[in-house]
């Protein structure tokens, strides 16, 4: 059964459920799976003090309930996600905790302060239930890359999860969090959100701060959401969402206020919808034709409600996976220099100085595909070898951004599959990188042009594997993508596949 937040706070305000019993069940279900012959490898641990946070809300509820609906209406309203346990992916930091990056390199370091995305869930009340598995640094498709193994995916184990948020996306697809956190810098959650058959929302770039949150791509990362419907992504967003001090890229978000009472998009609206379908991506010679039927399924269901489709022509997304990487890798390369064996994390001493410790600190500490990245981005970033290639790929980045916007003028929402295909077999791309970075294919413009796309379970491939399509709209408009991802919710209830 899949539990949703809204259903959840009633039963723990009626007293039919507990936190305590919700943490509880997760910790067992987590022990369990480690036991398999083919563990999920969702969780890489639970946090200690989750229990005891438990019964602390408890106490609050139960003490609320005695004084009478009045005194328990105005708990809940001041922490809406009071006694909610929730997965969160291994590169946001939660005070006192492990925080490692699924990377060697960070072994045994523990956050000193809360992400503020974890300190606002927890100020409305949610419980931190336990890091989740990842690609190393967020750099992967499928959880693979990893230094603790891969995760599996809970619809067949013998699949990869997606990636890089594949834990968190496993986690709620087995039932094993309520939501969970995740981040994305091409694609890192609406991917395996698709894999999962889950719900995963890339918002708006800036709308949820990264202070916290370990660095990737620092232009294009995005901390996103993964859950059963699209009702929790909006309650998660609204308790998390808006300007921070910390980020100077932070942003309020205008609409935040419809979030929190959610409604699905009406026949009317529906039928007024206009729908932008890039023809680059139905002409992709690598979309499966599993897939292309079920995104015809989702055209059709459109169509029926009456919304205008027309099928646009933005030659420029050609150039999208190549503009990504580009910018993504220099970043990379950048931002991963703070990891030297001197400040924090592993330190592999040869006691030949700080050339040596650097050299073979980084060598032992990063897995093969974190250094491919560097050595690209180095590359990239090394005018004497790749000449303006990063200042093509920022010409690209800044086109994309115009045409998407110009684009939206005319249009309310971009629909086009998540991915080329369902999710594949463990071990089938990972010694082939080009064929894993053509993933992200139909993501990667997302986040590009900085706007807001959530992937909503559409289907299922002839192996029963779950199928994502993505509804993209204009900057800050999370409120209307997530209305009508709710109008789909509530007709097809998620196209649920069974979990094995």
């Amino acid at each position: 059964m899949n539990l949703n937040i809204k259903a959840t706070r009633e039963a723990l305000k009626n007293g039919s459920v507990t936190s305590t019993a919700l943490v509880k069940k997760s910790i067992d279900t987590f022990e369990e799976d480690k036991k398999s012959s083919l563990p999920l490898n969702a969780f890489l641990e639970m946090y200690d003090d989750a229990f005891s946070k438990a019964e602390e809300a408890d106490r609050q509820i139960t003490s609320a309930r005695e004084k009478g609906s009045d005194a328990l209406n105005e708990l809940f309203s001041k922490k809406p996600l009071l006694g909610l346990p929730f997965a969160v992916k291994d590169n946001i930091s939660v005070k006192g905790k492990h925080l490692t990056c699924a990377s060697k390199i960070l072994e045994g370091y523990v956050a000193p302060y809360n992400a503020t995305v974890i300190q606002r869930l927890e100020d409305a009340g949610a419980i931190p239930l336990g890091r989740c598995n990842q690609d190393e640094f967020a750099m992967g498709s499928s959880t693979e890359y990893s230094s603790y193994g891969p995760t599996r995916n809970p619809i067949n184990r013998q699949y990869v999860s997606g990636g890089s948020s594949g834990g968190p996306a496993a986690a709620v697809a087995g039932n094993q969090a309520l939501f969970g956190l995740g981040t994305e810098t091409g694609g890192s959650v609406r991917l395996p959100a698709s894999y999962c058959g889950v719900y995963g929302l890339k918002p708006t770039y800036g709308v949820l701060s990264r202070w916290g949150v370990v660095a990737y791509g620092s232009s294009l990362d995005q901390v996103g959401i993964l859950a059963h419907t699209p009702g929790d992504i909006a309650e998660t967003l609204s308790a998390m969402a808006g300007e921070d001090f910390y980020d100077d890229t932070s942003a309020d978000l205008p609409e935040k206020a419809r979030l929190s009472t959610l409604s699905a998009m009406s026949a009317s609206e529906l039928s007024a919808l206009k729908i932008a379908i890039p023809k680059q991506f139905l002409e992709n010679k690598g979309l499966l034709p599993d897939v292309g039927v079920v995104f015809e399924q989702t055209r059709k269901w459109f169509q029926d409600k009456g919304a205008k489709i027309d099928e646009v022509d933005l030659p420029i997304l050609d150039a999208s996976i190549a503009s990504y990487y580009v910018i993504a890798l220099s970043e990379a390369a950048s931002n991963l220099s703070r990891f030297d064996g001197i400040r924090y994390g592993r330190r592999v001493d040869t006691g030949e100085g700080y050339d040596e410790l650097y050299v073979h600190t980084r060598s032992e500490g990063f897995g093969p595909e974190v250094k491919r990245r560097i050595v690209i981005g180095n590359y990239v970033l090394s005018e004497q070898f790749s000449g303006d290639t990063y200042k093509k790929g920022m010409t690209v980045r800044a086109r994309i951004q115009r045409e998407i916007a110009e684009l939206f003028k005319n249009y309310d929402i971009i629909l086009c599959p998540t991915c080329p295909t369902p999710a594949f077999k463990l071990g089938q791309k990972v010694d082939n990188p080009l064929e894993m970075y053509l993933s992200d294919l139909f993501t990667t413009f997302v986040n590009l042009a900085r706007i807001p796309s959530i992937s909503v379970p559409a289907g299922s491939s002839s192996d029963g594997l779950p199928v994502g399509i993505q509804f993209a709209g204009k900057m800050f408009s999370e409120a209307k993508i997530l209305q009508l991802a709710q109008a789909w919710e509530e007709e097809h209830s998620g196209c649920g596949v069974p979990v094995k």
